[in-house]
């Protein structure tokens, strides 16, 4: 298991390596047959990711000098969110999105190390929930949310598919 060195928000000057890291994760789930986040791959980015960077919502994940990790933690949904939990909008949660893991510290439990500092960080903002979506049929994914105690809530489906969503309440 991989030890960070270092968590921090992400800053301006992070924003090309981090972009660059979520293209190559896109890049790497093609390879595997999945069409998620192949908006990226066309420079479409449904997270405006350079955005949230600004605003402080990216958490970066350090290892030494590399990124091993990354998270999105948005404080307001996005337009993406508002569509999937149409009706269900909270100002009162945080919606995770982009959690993606530098495959050079693949199979090291990254992804859910990140998750587990998630549930410990956000109940300190004084905000009592995390709303995240994944594709629904990506079956490990759907496991590994399931799996660190997040509540599958429903489907919601989209022009890019269908998605499973989940919560976990503090």
């Amino acid at each position: 298991m991989t030890s960070f060195t270092s968590i921090r928000r992400a800053e301006p000057e992070d924003t090309q390596e981090i972009m660059r890291l979520l293209v190559n994760t896109a890049e790497w789930l093609l390879n595997k047959g999945s069409s998620q986040w192949n908006g990226l791959l066309r420079g479409e980015d449904s997270h405006n990711t350079p955005e949230a960077i600004n605003r402080g919502e990216v958490f970066i994940f350090m290892q030494d000098s590399d990124i091993a990790g990354m998270v999105m933690l948005l404080r307001r949904p996005s337009t993406w969110d508002r569509e999937l939990w149409s009706g269900e909008n909270d100002d009162s949660a945080i919606y995770l999105h982009r959690l993606a893991i530098n495959r050079k510290f693949s199979g090291k439990e990254v992804g859910k190390r990140i998750m587990q500092w998630a549930d410990t960080e956000v109940p300190t903002w004084d905000i009592p929930l995390i709303r995240l979506d994944c594709i629904a049929n990506n079956q490990v994914l759907n496991d590994f949310y399931s799996k660190l105690g997040y509540e599958l809530v429903g489907k919601a489906a989209n022009s890019l598919g269908t998605f499973s969503k989940y919560e976990k309440k503090f």
